[in-house]
């Protein structure tokens, strides 16, 4: 029998994961959309909690961003312009 590969929980491959920041942000947040958001699913559903509410305003910062693109999919209001970032800038995933 052949051994099993070894398994990692998320918060442990995540300790691993480094970013190489572009200093240009590759999302930009139209807040003045925000202000009319009703459910702030940016804050709620962010896995890297890059977007908070503060003061009943969001607040972004793009530094720990996973690069998953859920807060695109689940902005209501469309006003989140997401790219990748610069080749080779970014998340940098490690697995071991």
């Amino acid at each position: 029998m052949s051994a099993r590969p070894q398994t990692m929980k998320v918060e442990e491959l995540l300790q691993r994961t480094t970013w190489d920041v572009d200093p240009r942000p590759h999302i930009k947040v139209d807040t003045g959309k925000c202000a009319g958001c009703p459910t702030r699913a940016c804050v709620v559903m962010c896995p890297a909690g890059c977007y908070t509410e503060v003061e009943g305003s969001i607040v972004f910062s793009y530094e720990g961003c996973l690069e998953c693109g859920t807060c695109r999919i689940v902005c209501p209001m469309d006003a989140i312009e997401w790219n990748y970032p610069l080749s080779g800038r970014g998340v940098q995933y490690r697995t071991s």
